[in-house]
């Protein structure tokens, strides 16, 4: 998608910029998602000047804080300009070929506009032909489907992105198998939507499984927070200044681990092993007992010992 601006048709999406004839010395990327954050570190990398803007205070909306909050830092040392509480308004195109986007909070001038501003379904195809046979669609013409993933038509069923659930490659897949459970093995079966781990490649990465605080919060649960926050051996090494952020999210009645959260150096490949871990219920004793693996990043999970704070549902988070 791309905003209803006046100017838009001078900027690119994620599909055209992995087709570009030359690179823009200059590049003004829009969005705060996954997108966004990727191809900014992209960019950086292959030497353009880039300037990020997003309209919350923080990237990466719905994620654990704490995270975002580090990714922002992050994105910051890297040396990506990063406009927040910032929408585009217009864009023009100079007489020099270079652009101009019209913001909430001043102009900015680019070689190149990227928008990362999410998809919409590709539902409104003719020859599909969805509203002829009678599958309902919702107001952002997604799929609508039930908890097994039934259309409103009874032998027609979807999966994937088109439903607007989770929007992840690994989730379509699992929505496809209980499909194949449900028609071809004839057991009815709902897909599992809980702890699914998710990365953005951004640089460092980050990835996530479970429930950020702020949800664990919001679902009734008082917690014990632990976090760790470094600056990792190789970055040191390498004179950047980046950090590392590891957090657990843990029921303070059950010892359950509720949360996991890291920004670092093979964050995608670590947090894979943990949502196993979820997966089957582990406890912060859990991880208190596991021995470690040294030198590694992935070892602070299993030795944070101090909690930072605890938080409760009720009145009053920080206790």
């Amino acid at each position: 998608m791309k905003p209803a601006i006046p100017g838009a048709e001078l900027g690119f999406t994620s599909d055209e910029a992995l087709a570009l004839d030359t690179l823009p010395a200059k590049i003004v990327i829009v969005g705060g998602g996954y997108i966004a954050l990727e191809f900014a570190g992209i960019f950086k990398g292959l030497g353009s000047d880039v300037t990020l803007m997003f309209r919350q205070d923080l990237p990466l909306r719905g994620f654990d804080e704490d995270l975002r909050k580090t990714i922002h830092e992050n994105l910051e040392q890297r040396g990506i300009t990063v406009h927040h509480n910032c929408s585009p308004l217009e864009i023009t195109r100079e007489e020099d070929g270079t652009l101009i986007t019209r913001t909430s909070i001043g102009n900015v001038q680019s070689d190149a506009v990227m928008f990362a501003t999410g998809r919409r379904p590709n539902t409104s195809r003719p020859d599909l032909g969805l509203e002829d046979v009678g599958v309902d669609l919702d107001d952002a013409g997604a799929v609508v489907v039930d908890d097994f993933s039934r259309t409103t038509v009874s032998n027609i069923w979807a999966v994937g992105d088109v439903t607007n659930r989770v929007n992840l490659t690994p989730v379509a897949l699992m929505e496809g198998m209980a499909f194949v459970r449900s028609v071809i093995d004839r057991t009815l079966t709902k897909p599992n939507y809980a702890n699914i781990p998710c990365a953005i490649f951004s640089q460092p990465p980050a990835a996530t499984v479970g429930l950020s605080e702020d949800q664990a919060v919001t679902e009734g649960y008082d917690c014990d927070i632990y976090c760790s926050k470094f600056t990792p051996m190789r970055s040191t090494l390498a004179g950047r200044q980046e950090k590392t952020f590891m957090k657990l999210v843990v029921d303070t009645s059950s010892d359950r681990v509720l949360g996991v959260h890291m920004v670092g150096p093979d964050a995608p490949e670590i947090l894979q092993g943990f949502a196993t871990a979820l997966q089957c219920g582990a406890t912060k004793t859990h991880f208190d007992t596991t021995v470690g693996i040294h030198p590694s990043s992935a070892e602070e999970f299993v030795t944070m010992r101090t909690k930072t704070r605890s938080v409760k549902h009720a009145s009053g988070r920080d206790v």
